[in-house]
Formats: C-alpha cells, sequence, structure tokens
C-alpha cells in the first residue's frame, strides 16, 4: 500500500495581484508557512506560471522547481481547467465563457476552440518537463443546457454532442500519452462529463483510453446526492488526482439539487471550508489508501462563508491529520508462524 501525498493546496483561489499573493516566489513561501508540501498550480495565471515557457524550456521548468524547492514544496500538477472548458462550449455559454480565454481571440468560437487545443498541447509537453505524471483538467460541454429533459430531447442529439466531444479530446490524449501523463477530468455540474455515467459515455468513445483519467472532488457529488464513496470503488482505477473539497446539502421544503438560482449563500447546497460540510473524509482516505491511490490530497478552497486564508490554514492541518501512514505489515503477523506446507496439510487432512 501507498501513503498518500500531502497536504497540498490549489493556487488558483489564492492567486491575486497584492503580495504574498502575486508571484510564485512569495505565495510558495506563504504556503509552506502553513504546512503544505506541494502546489498544484493554474497554467493560466501568469503572476505563477508561463505555459509557454514551460512547454518549450526545460531551463525554465527547473527554475519553477528550485523557486518551490527552496521552501519544501514540490508541484503535485498543472491545471487547465479554465482551458479545457473551452475545449467545448456550447453557444449559450459563448458570452460567459468568452472571458477564459486569450484577448486576441475572444468573440471568435472556433478561434478560441483552437487555442484552447493549442493550450492543453502546451500543457501536456509542459507537465513532462516538469516530470509529472497528472494533469487537471474540465471536459467542456456540448449537452449541458440539456441536462433536464423537457422539452423532450430529439433522439440522438446527446449521443451526437458525446461523439464530438470524444472527437475533440482524442488528439489531445493522444498527446499526452506521447508524454507519458494522465488527463484527470473533474467530474463537475457544467461539464458534460458531470458523473460516472457521463464519464463512461465519453470513456466508450475514446476506446478507454488510457489517459482518460479522473480528478476526484466529492463535494461536487454531495451536491449531486451521488453515493462519493461507491463512486471510488467504481472508479479508483482511473482516479490519479484527489481536489479535498468539503460540502453540505441540506434540503427544504423550497429548495433542492437545483438550487433556485440562490447565490452560494442561499443554496441548500453549498461548498464549505474543510471539516465544516458533511464529506466524510476519513472514510475517503481509507479507501483511497486501500486502493493504494498514487497522487496528493490537495486542498481546493471554496466556501460561502469563511475568509480564504483562514481556510487554508485550516485546511493543512485538516489534512495532515486524515493521511494515513499505511502499515508495513499485518496487525496479526505476531501471531504466525510462517509458511509450513506439513503443517498446512496436516491441518487440511491432506495426506
Amino acid at each position: 500500500m501507498k501513503t498518500i501525498n500531502g497536504p497540498a493546496i490549489f493556487l488558483a483561489q489564492f492567486a491575486g495581484d497584492a503580495a504574498p499573493f502575486n508571484s510564485l516566489a512569495s505565495i510558495a513561501q506563504w504556503a509552506a508557512g502553513l504546512g503544505y508540501k506541494g502546489v498544484q498550480i493554474p497554467s493560466w495565471d501568469a503572476r505563477l506560471f508561463n505555459l509557454k515557457n514551460a512547454a518549450t524550456s526545460r531551463t525554465y521548468c527547473d527554475e519553477v522547481k528550485g523557486t518551490l524547492a527552496q521552501h519544501g514544496l514540490q508541484i503535485t500538477e498543472l491545471s487547465t481547467h479554465l482551458q479545457g472548458q473551452l475545449v467545448a462550449v456550447h453557444p449559450a455559454y459563448d458570452a460567459g465563457f468568452d472571458g477564459f480565454a486569450a484577448p486576441e481571440v475572444r468573440g471568435d468560437p472556433v478561434r478560441r476552440q483552437q487555442w484552447a487545443v493549442e493550450q492543453m498541447m502546451l500543457a501536456a509537453k509542459a507537465s513532462s518537463n516538469l516530470g509529472l505524471t497528472a494533469h487537471a483538467s474540465f471536459s467542456g460541454a456540448l449537452a449541458w443546457p440539456y441536462l433536464y429533459s423537457w422539452p423532450p430531447r430529439p433522439a440522438g442529439l446527446i449521443e451526437a454532442a458525446f461523439d464530438e466531444l470524444a472527437k475533440r479530446w482524442r488528439p489531445i490524449l493522444d498527446a499526452f500519452d506521447h508524454e507519458g501523463v494522465d488527463v484527470c477530468y473533474e467530474i463537475h455540474p457544467g461539464e458534460d462529463l458531470h458523473d460516472g455515467v457521463t464519464y463512461e459515455m465519453f470513456l466508450e468513445r475514446v476506446d478507454h483510453h488510457k489517459r482518460a483519467c479522473l480528478l476526484y472532488d466529492p463535494s461536487h457529488f454531495v451536491l449531486q446526492q451521488l453515493d462519493y464513496l461507491a463512486y471510488i470503488d467504481h472508479y479508483h482505477e482511473r482516479i490519479k488526482i484527489f481536489h479535498v473539497k468539503d460540502a453540505e446539502f441540506n434540503p427544504t421544503g423550497k429548495q433542492g439539487v437545483y438550487g433556485g438560482f440562490q447565490p452560494w449563500l442561499n443554496r441548500v447546497g453549498r461548498f464549505r471550508s474543510l471539516g465544516d460540510g458533511q464529506v466524510d473524509f476519513r472514510a475517503i482516505f481509507s479507501k483511497l489508501a486501500a486502493y493504494d491511490f498514487p497522487g496528493w490530497a490537495v486542498v481546493e478552497w471554496e466556501c460561502c462563508l469563511k475568509h480564504p486564508e483562514d481556510g487554508a490554514r485550516e485546511g493543512a492541518k485538516f489534512i495532515a491529520e486524515r493521511i494515513i501512514r499505511v502499515a508495513d505489515r499485518a496487525f496479526d503477523d505476531f501471531a504466525g508462524g510462517g509458511v509450513d506446507q506439513a503443517a498446512n496439510k496436516k491441518m487440511l487432512g491432506i495426506a
């Protein structure tokens, strides 16, 4: 068995224009001071990271790793959540997602999608140059506006959407395979890959590509009322990244899983800082340890109430207390007598 690495923290929600969040060196010092051992880096944030440089220069990658090493930190993964989202965008969301793209391709869905694919290709090479084996992203979505079947969906609509999604992602997956890196889709509302069934629909269409893997975040399953422990049993072989994020779901007579168009504070399903929600993380860490999860436990802070710096400080301790240092021997070894085939046969009545 393997002991999960951690604690680590996803930097996307903390990067900003003010110190210590405005450069990799200063945010690394901040994270290390809280007790983190790893950081997951948002590849789109130029204040922290230059994706093109990482894809084309091993020297730059060595400098990035060196900056982190000065504070006792490692890179856990790169993230292309924003670029991955733009690989597939339904026209209804053009305006909403346009800001994720580089300024020169905004307002042009075709060029924006091409830019997103180019970004993913750079991310494959950058991850390889950094010595990483897993990468975090979103799938994007074409079918999401038709989630609820009213009006009734035309026959073949969803199949066509997933066929196209697979077509767009297949060359990206092949590029990551060439670099020896897994693409780990965060299963998330707003993405066509938002639960186990939709992931399997996609997986079938990419011929069960070995690089089409998973980022596990139980908070999204609480809000969907999906069994997040059984999910691990189903997909543990594909889970390569773990976001440790908490959530709560408290339905009322007026509101359920759809949220009633309310802001986060007023929804019955809300993201919470670690320890403030309902996720059974002790059970999750136990399952992942039993299945030899190979990666890091990464805090993704999102909360409608608590200040992010408080959530980050508490999150490091929360993870450290739940990582299971796996046993190197069975607890009842003291009572064993070694292997004695003759004795075994005698106990079984075998001549």
